[in-house]
């Protein structure tokens, strides 16, 4: 499929200014203008204040009576200080888009484009919902689009039957595309474990019950969970990424704190991982002569790509592209992602965008300050948006 070269240099542009004006979670209401603004020029209906008040969603009719496509990009950014030096490089201290949102956005927008051409020569085969979502990173964005009613055609004339999200993948040639059926990305869930003892000057340890101790004996025995309680062939994380007690060099501290993640791909491992947090929280700190609170709670689900429409985007991706440029996903990606939010409702496929420049040193990775969205992949992106508008 040929994209007209103004629509691929609108959406570069649009990409561009996003990139230099980032927003975080339900703070996105430049960005949501933007895209306002942009579909407004674009004749495409449209509601605003959506999910809090940052989320659009834009339809376009079709033909016949068939339920929608879904289109979904994610449009928040990151608490990062960009260390690009790009001429559109953020302008807004601590803030950048450091995993790509401003090119999910740019390309929906660009396919949003390409489809009212499309329209407007010769119609729609069925109607296509395009979801701007906020607050990815965390915040749970997709959850409230749903619960506002984006899917059921509550916000738009038309249910969607099935949705396709992408994400920038710079582990992936730029040109390319994979996804996987089944779980893609992993439940994402975080914990914090409050530990009370008793103080003392450090000289006079006996006179403790020091929780640096029970927290240093707590982070290593959470890392038996995946080495002894779970099944060898189902994946799961524990990790502790911070741990915080005391404020002096000779002062035993009253009180301690950790606080981490934990991923899964089954529900079963998720509860386990969850029970076995706490049982060992608790228990190890007793051991110490403190007490332990563990407060476990539970983020994003798992990824499920549906097979059907998993089956649809593979096909559509290799006559797109190529079936050189295809590449399979073999094994679920332990990150998260709240596009889970839509599939737990309707059948949804999440793929993969290759962004490695050819001849070109390693991209950075995602959330790295360095990161860029690689515009020389928006073509892609937009061929494929349109395709599964009009075949998904």
């Amino acid at each position: 499929m040929d994209i007209p070269a103004d629509l691929i240099r609108r959406a570069t542009e649009l990409r561009r200014d996003l990139h230099a004006h980032p927003e975080i979670g339900y703070e996105e209401h430049r960005t949501s203008g933007v895209i306002a603004s942009e579909l407004e020029a674009l004749g495409i209906e449209h509601a605003t204040g959506l999910a809090g008040g940052t989320g659009v969603l834009a339809w376009l009719p079709g033909d016949g009576d068939q339920d929608a496509i879904g289109l979904r990009a994610d449009i928040d950014a990151l608490p990062i200080t960009e260390e690009t030096n790009a001429p559109w490089a953020s302008t807004i201290p601590g803030r950048m888009h450091a995993c790509g949102h401003d090119g999910h956005t740019a390309i929906l927008l660009g396919t949003a484009g390409n489809l009212a051409r499309i329209s407007a020569d010769r119609g729609l085969p069925r109607p296509v919902v395009m979801i701007f979502q906020p607050a990815e990173e965390g915040g749970g964005g997709g959850a409230r689009m749903v619960e506002d009613g984006v899917l059921d055609g509550t916000v738009a004339p038309d249910r969607i039957e099935r949705i396709y999200g992408l994400h920038g993948w710079p582990h992936a040639p730029a040109g390319s595309a994979g996804t996987r059926p089944g779980p893609l990305l992993a439940a994402s869930d975080r914990f914090e474990i409050e530990i009370e003892g008793v103080g003392s000057h450090a000289a006079w340890p006996q006179g403790s019950r020091d929780p640096v101790i029970a927290a240093a004996a707590i982070t290593t025995a959470l890392q038996t969970i995946v080495s002894r309680n779970c099944d060898p062939l189902d994946a799961a994380v524990v990790t502790v990424t911070m741990i915080e007690g005391g404020t002096a060099f000779n002062v035993i501290p009253r009180t301690a704190r950790l606080g981490g993640t934990a991923r899964s791909l089954q529900p079963e491992v998720r509860d386990l991982l969850e029970t076995r947090i706490d049982e060992i929280a608790t228990g190890i700190a007793a051991a110490h002569g403190c007490k332990a609170v563990a407060n476990y709670q539970r983020g994003y689900p798992v990824t499920v790509n549906e097979p059907g429409a998993t089956g649809i985007f593979e096909r559509i991706a290799r006559e797109e592209i190529g079936d050189g440029n295809w590449f399979p996903v073999e094994r679920p990606v332990m990150g998260g992602e709240d596009f889970a939010f839509y599939g737990e409702r309707i059948p949804a496929c999440f793929f993969l965008l290759g962004q490695q420049a050819e001849d070109a040193d390693p991209m950075p990775p995602l959330h790295s300050p360095k990161y860029d969205f690689n515009d020389g992949t928006i073509e892609t992106g937009i061929r494929l948006m349109t395709r599964l508008a009009l075949e998904g």
